[in-house]
């Protein structure tokens, strides 16, 4: 019996490793990402979170980014027959598609032509006439496009898609579970502003994230003006004070409303929106910055387990 004891209490010992502090800190999907999480790995096994994390950013790209001529979205959006869908894309299509029925069409991915002649998408001469809004709202509209299988279906071959009101939420929330997955259960992850906090800080503390105080143009200094503790729960902040162009001496914001064409005027600068996902606060928060103050809080006070702020 006593032998037994002393080798219990020995392999309690060498099992004991210390909690390590871990920052990764980069640049993807045309923002920042910041992810800090505590475990007790070897800095090899480290180096194995290191590169999964990046194959899972290099996947999403190769399903929804834009920017890559090569990616799923981007050969749909050019009609290629062959194109298969993978299970990123689909995801991103039914998340698309519940906020799009929740928002009686305000939030609607077939907004692409708009966002690319507003210039918002890539660099391109902007026309912006009301010729030209009417032209392309005939091939706008989530009821033009469908998935059977793993094949997209149009009703319109120039219908395309824009899912960057859903992606980095959703990477978030991919990186989120992969560390989970790894026995990693305290962390945060930050993919250009959609965040995910799982657990606690070193110690036991919540993890605290800062709302960002609504600036008078896009190059004014970063400043806080809320900040909240946050513990198993997801939060997007979306604005219209640092995203916009400028047209002849006015402000357009990158928020275009897909059933007028226009981008969205009201007096909302700033939505925060915490729910269980960064997946459903991403999309939430862009559903605020297109319908409102007023009607973005009637949507939100129907949905269990969502918080939200408004500012100013």
């Amino acid at each position: 019996m006593r032998n037994t004891l002393i080798i219990t209490i020995l392999l309690s010992l060498i099992s004991c490793k210390p909690i390590r502090k871990t920052e990764l800190i980069g640049v993807a999907q045309g923002s920042y990402y910041s992810i800090t999480y505590f475990s007790d790995l070897s800095e090899e096994e480290q180096v194995l979170i290191s590169e999964g994390i990046d194959s899972i950013f290099n996947a999403v790209n190769k399903s929804v980014s834009l920017w890559d001529e090569t990616s799923v979205i981007c050969r749909v959006n050019a009609n290629d027959s062959t194109v298969i869908l993978d299970e990123i894309f689909i995801d991103n299509f039914r998340w698309a598609e519940k906020a799009w029925q929740l928002s009686g069409g305000a939030f609607d991915a077939t907004v692409a032509p708009l966002v690319e002649t507003y210039g918002f998408l890539k660099k391109a001469e902007i026309d912006i006439t009301q010729k030209t809004i009417d032209s392309l709202l005939q091939f706008v509209g989530f009821e033009k496009i469908r998935i059977d299988g793993n094949k997209i279906i149009k009703d319109d071959p120039r219908v395309r898609l824009d899912f960057n009101a859903v992606a980095q939420g959703y990477t978030t929330d991919l990186i989120s579970n992969f560390l989970m997955k790894k026995g990693i259960k305290n962390h945060l992850v930050d993919v250009g502003g959609e965040i995910m906090a799982r657990g606690t800080k070193q110690g036991g503390t919540p993890w605290i994230v800062g709302i960002e105080k609504p600036a008078p143009d896009k190059n004014a200094e970063r400043t806080i003006q809320e900040s909240m503790p946050l513990t198993d729960r997801a939060v997007v902040t979306s604005g219209n004070y640092r995203k916009y162009i400028e047209d002849g001496g006015r402000r357009l914001s990158h928020s275009i409303d897909p059933r007028t064409g226009l981008p969205a005027t009201h007096d909302l600068l700033s939505a925060t929106v915490i729910a269980p996902t960064a997946t459903q606060a991403d999309c939430l928060a862009t559903i605020c910055m297109i319908v409102g103050r007023k009607k973005a809080a009637e949507i939100l006070d129907t949905i269990p387990d969502v918080e939200y702020i408004f500012l100013p």
